[in-house]
């Protein structure tokens, strides 16, 4: 007697069915994701409409006298100096490029690249960094402070006029 194949609507095909849907919708959810991140990550932050890109730090509150924070969206670190002012230094090295942490012990960025070092108001301290790590515009309004990333001062030195004072 021939073996009778197995039909279409019978419980195990079905079954089978339903776990192959299952899985290809799975894979389709996963694919939307990847999608998703790519293509938020490659997209260009909107900018205002003066060009700018605006980075909302917060309320001047947040920031104690003598602190740095870290802000890698904006790729830079909002400095409150001891006596209130504020700086944006970017977290490039003028040297070669590297990503400069702050190290809080040391109370200096230190480039892990060539040891250049910056002090708090992003001075070279320690060559063979060039200059100064560049700045950005700091503003403060309605007591929010507020770092415009669109473009980087370039500066050779430290000078007191570009510490924002509120």
């Amino acid at each position: 007697m021939p073996a009778q194949a197995a039909r279409p609507d019978t419980p195990a095909s079905s079954r089978r069915s339903f776990l192959w849907k299952t899985w290809l919708g799975l894979a389709a959810v996963a694919a939307a994701e990847v999608v998703w991140v790519v293509v938020d990550f490659v997209r260009p932050r909107k900018a205002q409409a003066d060009g700018s890109m605006i980075v909302v730090a917060g309320p001047i509150e947040r920031f104690e006298p003598g602190t740095v924070t870290a802000f890698p969206q904006g790729k830079f670190y909002l400095v409150r100096l001891d006596d209130g002012g504020f700086l944006a230094v970017s977290r490039e090295c003028t040297h070669l490029g590297c990503t400069v942490p702050w190290v809080e012990t040391e109370r200096q960025f230190v480039c892990p690249c060539h040891s250049s070092a910056f002090d708090i108001r992003g001075d070279v301290v320690n060559p063979p960094a060039p200059r100064a790590l560049d700045l950005y515009e700091v503003r403060v309004e309605n007591r929010v402070v507020k770092v415009n990333t669109a473009t980087a001062e370039r500066r050779a030195t430290f000078e007191p006029g570009q510490v924002l004072r509120t």
